[in-house]
């Protein structure tokens, strides 16, 4: 077997010193560019790939975990896209962990990826109880993205739920619209989070109904956040009694399921409902279903949380929220009451 090149190969190559080489590694201060050049050609030509247990016993892994429920929600890739744009500059490497929508057994993933020394944790919209959170920032840089509760231990990434529902109800009231829905998750309440983006949502529609002085039309079906949880919540809402005339999800794969109830139920988008979605996902706007619905700057997002985290692991502690702000995206999924 070919033997595994070193820092010491490495540093034979380019002339310089192994502790040279180290610092290039580190991107330590104080190191010329032309030093950077200089090693990190030896590196290439030799194929040298750090070895990932030694740095973790020097202190450093260089890796970075970020957390999600499900790699089947879209919207999720644009912010690992994001992640991965910001990163990519750096030695980091960025691995993805999928631990379904469970407390527990996203926890477990989270220790997993900490008992693993990597350096630092993204967690997407975690169903992990707060104070895991807390316990686990504690000891390892984190950021969360998606929950609008902050804490000193770790940083945030947010939308501005709140305006993107108010765009939403604002948008579909001056069509015209009176007996408007809106489709949520139940989410995972003893996680003790307070500020999930479901929350904040259902709360603002509620206000903004209310302002408009809709609140008695206002109708709320809670699933889940999936094409199939929007299927059951179109089939939910769309009974002949009191059928609304726009339906509002709050993430667009779980639309996607409300316009399959639409089509199943013999019924038209936009002529007998219109559909809205939430984050702006690359399928939205496929001519099948030119979706309207909010953007959340989910690449946006991403990037925010990895220099949030790259920032937390040089050294800084003071408590940083960062928030996107959202664009509502017209569609042909809406259109004036009829």
């Amino acid at each position: 077997m070919q033997r595994r090149v070193t820092i010491v190969d490495v540093a034979r190559h380019a002339g310089v010193s192994t502790a040279a080489v180290s610092k290039v590694l580190r991107n330590a201060y104080g190191v010329s560019s032309a030093m950077q050049e200089r090693v990190r050609g030896s590196m290439t030509e030799l194929g040298y790939r750090p070895h990932a247990a030694a740095r973790g016993m020097r202190g450093k892994t260089y890796t970075i975990g970020v957390l999600l429920d499900s790699i089947r929600n879209p919207f999720f890739a644009d912010i690992l896209d994001g992640v991965q744009d910001e990163i990519g500059a750096t030695d980091y490497q960025v691995l993805v962990g999928a631990a379904g929508f469970g407390a527990a057994e996203q926890a477990r993933l989270a220790d997993a990826m900490v008992d693993r020394r990597m350096d630092g944790l993204i967690l997407i919209a975690p169903a992990i109880p707060k104070v895991d959170v807390v316990r686990t920032a504690a000891s390892t840089p984190t950021v969360v993205v998606g929950h609008h509760d902050r804490g000193a231990e770790f940083d945030t990434v947010v939308d501005d739920d709140a305006a993107g529902a108010r765009l939403v109800v604002d948008h579909l009231a001056d069509l015209g619209h009176r007996r408007i829905a809106h489709h949520s998750t139940p989410g995972t309440p003893a996680s003790r989070w307070t500020g999930t983006p479901e929350l904040v949502i259902r709360k603002a529609f509620s206000e903004a109904m209310q302002q408009h002085g809709l609140q008695e039309q206002a109708q709320v079906a809670i699933t889940g956040y999936s094409e199939q949880a929007g299927y059951e919540a179109g089939m939910q809402l769309l009974r002949p009694r009191r059928r609304p005339t726009a339906i509002f999800s709050g993430a667009d794969v779980a639309a996607l399921g409300v316009l399959r109830a639409v089509h199943e139920l013999g019924l038209r988008v936009p002529d007998d409902v219109s559909v809205v979605g939430y984050n702006n996902i690359a399928f939205a706007a496929q001519p099948e279903i030119h979706l309207t619905t909010v953007d959340q700057a989910g690449f946006a997002m991403g990037a925010s949380a990895a220099r949030l985290l790259l920032e937390r692991i040089d050294g800084r502690t003071r408590s940083v929220m960062t928030s996107m702000s959202p664009r509502l995206v017209v569609r042909g999924s809406t259109s004036a009451l009829r």
